[in-house]
């Protein structure tokens, strides 16, 4: 078939223009308009070319065909379901996770089932109107099936996974287990309501319908672990590099992590240890993460350092040193409640198991959330929004590319929804017009700087201790106007998402494990004094370790679960 070139001269003097020169007439031109002729004809030789699915993504053998369904408002009590679905390996290769539900953040590819971003059809479907269909299987979803769990379906997330609350979902808020009406935190809401809401069930007995054990997340600046913290389970971001992102849409590649969610630390631990490992198509994945068959065994770590016999005099935290990071005490919008109650049990329940507990200041950690900021916004957009690679040789979902450029509709959509979404793709050229990439490029040498501070740090200590979301789950936003006035303005929906992940996103950048654990409960700044017990909400702890030792940050969670219940016998 003879290729007709699609680009003309006047093309290659308006590109030329945009970049600030003039390309003369005559050879000159023609030169460069044949150069960009052969560039044209292999992209389209590549677009019509069929695609390729590597066999490692291939969707795993299942017991039954992969069918889903749409769950019913009533059976969605927390819209927390996306799809539904019962995927079971056919023939699983491990017995770790055998009898564990799983539910899976709707960012993650699943063969066979839709993906929607938590955003609208309307800008992800083709002309057929239909959502896009799943070829493959992400590396942690064939992981999961091989170990033996059930996949009960996607779990509902925020609108492009942009936003540490629970509001901005195409499909409307997701809502927490304790409170209906408040946030589950973000982006991973679905995930931590579905694991949240067995511990509900089994204190107030209230029903909501499948849930599961077992929730996996993406974090980039705390969605795994906010939504940990609102609802009062525990979340890991593990070490960046050790669980593989293949297969699941980024938000930005130097942040992107995948995390289990879970009601136990022994959950947590299994389902790490099924996750983990190089894949070999993760450009994330560094010379340091650890090969499939040199996986740590979490689990049998973990339980090792529980049962391990002590000596006389010695208990289960002995030698254990806890740093409480003096600047995530003073953050900008951390209530007092949340403030006092986790350094007060951070010092009480680890002195009672034996570890010691002191103060340590890292001054940069105050410029943490900054560094994140100026390290990923301007490129964010061509991540998440746009569907770029990331320059290394990566797979990224086949079957997703949103509509770009945007539109009015597209505007005024997430306008209406998730506004943080319309300041990213803003930011990208607005950034690049006054700063270039050179900016970019130095906070990111940032990053390492701040990495380093921390790793200081930890000469000193062997964890440090931090509040994870500022406040216990506030109620969301209005969404829509009715009888009662009009919805909640732009600032409105923003405003509460401000400084939500002060104390978790710093180590996104600089890639340390952190785990948020449950650490009681307090009542919302909007609670009223006469407010039911039922209405009391989580408060999490996040414990931060050195790279690649979440087995530490694992053993620290134990100990600090000792010394919970030494504290109540006492």
């Amino acid at each position: 078939m003879t290729f007709r070139s699609r680009i003309s001269a006047e093309e290659l003097h308006d590109a030329a223009t945009k970049l600030g020169f003039k390309i003369p007439d005559g050879p000159e031109a023609e030169a460069y308009l044949h150069l960009l002729q052969s560039a044209e004809a292999a992209m389209r030789r590549i677009q019509s070319d069929d695609d390729y699915i590597h066999p490692a993504l291939s969707p795993v053998e299942t017991k039954d065909p992969r069918l889903y369904w749409e769950p019913a408002a009533a059976d969605n009590p927390m819209n927390a379901w996306k799809h539904r679905c019962q995927l079971i390996a056919a023939n699983p290769t491990s017995t770790t996770l055998r009898g564990k539900t799983v539910a899976i953040k709707d960012n993650i590819s699943i063969g066979g089932l839709p993906m929607t971003v938590g955003t609208f059809a309307e800008l992800l479907c083709d002309d057929t109107g239909a959502l896009p269909i799943s070829p493959i299987d992400a590396s942690v979803v064939s992981r999961v099936l091989a170990a033996g769990a059930t996949i009960k379906g996607s779990s509902n997330c925020e609108n492009y996974c942009a936003s540490p609350l629970s509001y901005s979902a195409a499909s409307g808020p997701v809502h927490n287990a304790w409170l209906h009406g408040y946030t589950s935190g973000g982006s991973s809401s679905g995930s931590a309501s579905l694991v949240a809401a067995n511990i509900v069930e089994r204190e107030q007995g209230a029903p909501f319908g499948d849930v599961v054990d077992l929730g996996i997340g993406g974090d980039q600046a705390g969605s795994v672990r906010i939504p940990a913290s609102y609802s009062g389970i525990y979340g890991l971001k593990p070490t960046y590099g050790l669980v593989p992102y293949t297969g699941a849409v980024s938000l930005a590649p130097m942040l992107d992590h995948l995390g289990p969610l879970a009601s136990t630390l022994e959950d947590i631990a299994s389902l790490l240890q099924v996750m983990a490992g190089y894949d070999g198509l993760d450009p994330r994945m560094t010379p340091e993460s650890p090969l499939r068959s040199q996986v740590q065994n979490h689990p049998r770590l973990l339980s090792d350092f529980r049962n391990r016999t002590l000596e006389d005099g010695q208990k289960r935290g002995s030698g254990l040193k806890i740093g409480l990071l003096i600047e995530s005490f003073e953050v900008p919008g951390l209530s007092d409640e949340v403030r006092d109650a986790v350094r007060q049990a951070a010092r009480h329940c680890f002195t009672a198991a034996g570890a010691e507990v002191l103060d340590i200041s890292v001054p940069m950690h105050r410029d943490g959330s900054l560094i994140w900021t100026a390290a990923s916004r301007m490129s964010m957009s061509e991540w998440v929004c746009q569907g770029k690679t990331s320059g290394f040789l990566s797979f990224l979902p086949p079957h997703i590319q949103a509509r770009w450029p945007p539109d009015q509709d597209m505007y005024e959509l997430l306008t209406a929804t998730n506004p943080a979404l319309v300041n990213v793709m803003l930011s990208g050229p607005f950034l690049e017009k006054h700063f270039g990439a050179g900016v970019e490029a130095k906070a990111h040498r940032k990053a390492f700087e701040l990495r380093a501070a921390y790793d200081q740090a930890f000469t000193q200590v062997d964890i440090l201790v931090t509040p994870c979301a500022p406040t216990v789950a506030m109620p969301h936003p209005k969404m829509q106007a009715d009888a009662d006035g009009p919805a909640s303005s732009i600032m409105d929906k923003l405003s509460a998402a401000i400084g939500v992940t002060t104390n978790t996103a710093p180590f996104n950048v600089t890639g340390h494990p952190a785990l948020s654990v449950p650490c009681g409960f307090g009542r919302g700044p909007n609670m009223s004094v006469d407010s039911t017990s039922a209405a009391y909400l989580p408060i999490g702890m996040q414990l931060v370790g050195r790279r690649w030792e979440d087995a530490t940050v694992l053993a620290a969670a134990a100990v600090w679960e000792e010394g919970r219940l030494l504290s109540s016998d006492a």
